[in-house]
């Protein structure tokens, strides 16, 4: 299996890997079939975890290549990656803006955005999706790196960001799935919206490997691109989120084992 995914085309591969980070999401969004409910220090745990993996992965997966590819080019080797590291925060700030969406612990008044009359239901599964973009372009770039031929990109590499990305899916999943089974949805269609949140993930990947495939030059700015998005799905979302129970302690603990961890995988693979 691991073989004939080396045979594929990178851009297929960036699809393949978005759809694996997809299944992790929905994976999560399963165990509403087990549990009906979460327990907050283990759910603020793994949420600590995610964004210790988010913020390695930001800076060993994404940044630090972005600013190695610049090296002895027109530009000085900072300016892309700071660049593209300030328009990601700028994109998924414009979209929060943009779109009406709403946290987890949120009442549907609390809805931020433009007002609208969207439930409470679809505006929790946009405010998921929405944060979901960056993880999937993160995983299309670096594939899409391997597809340019850039020097510095590996196979072993990007396959260790989709890994750890996808390692920290599957408390997003369980965290949209379980409350709303909590509030009085079936199993199933927890499940489903749930697992629907990870979906924007492979077409992000499928988009971000194209572009960088046929645009090579864009490379180091979509690469700091995923990066900025991705802190500021961090400090948006996952730091506010666990800031809401006396867990700060364990979430902490999370993180900086989600960051070793995510730096030990690009280490030791990438």
């Amino acid at each position: 299996m691991i073989e004939f995914f080396y045979t594929l085309h990178p851009v297929v591969q960036a699809l393949s890997a978005g759809l694996f980070t997809w299944g992790v999401t929905a994976f999560g969004a399963a165990m509403v079939f087990l549990t009906r409910e979460i327990n907050e220090k283990i759910l603020d745990s793994m949420l600590g975890f995610a964004g210790g993996v988010m913020i390695a992965a930001s800076f060993w997966s994404l940044l630090a290549p972005a600013i190695e590819l610049s090296q002895g080019g027109p530009v000085p080797a900072w300016m892309p990656a700071a660049t593209g590291f300030i328009v990601g925060g700028i994109f998924l700030l414009s979209l929060d803006l943009i779109l009406p969406h709403l946290h987890k612990k949120g009442p549907v008044e609390q809805v931020m955005g433009p007002k609208t009359s969207l439930s409470r239901t679809t505006l929790l599964v946009l405010a998921i999706t929405m944060h979901n973009i960056p993880e999937g372009l993160a995983v299309g770039v670096a594939f899409g790196a391997v597809a340019a031929g850039f020097p510095s990109a590996s196979i072993a590499g990007a396959i260790a960001l989709a890994l750890g990305i996808g390692i920290q899916n599957f408390p997003e999943g369980l965290a949209v799935s379980v409350p709303l089974h909590g509030e009085g949805f079936s199993r199933i269609r927890s499940f489903w919206y749930g697992q629907l949140s990870g979906v924007v993930e492979p077409v992000a990947a499928l988009i971000g490997a194209a572009t960088v495939y046929i645009a090579r030059f864009l490379l180091p700015y979509a690469l700091a691109f995923a990066a900025g998005a991705m802190i500021f799905v961090v400090v948006d979302n996952l730091i506010p989120e666990w800031h809401l129970h006396e867990n700060r302690s364990l979430a902490m603990m999370g993180l900086f084992i989600g960051f070793a961890s995510m730096m030990v995988l690009d280490v030791a693979f990438g």
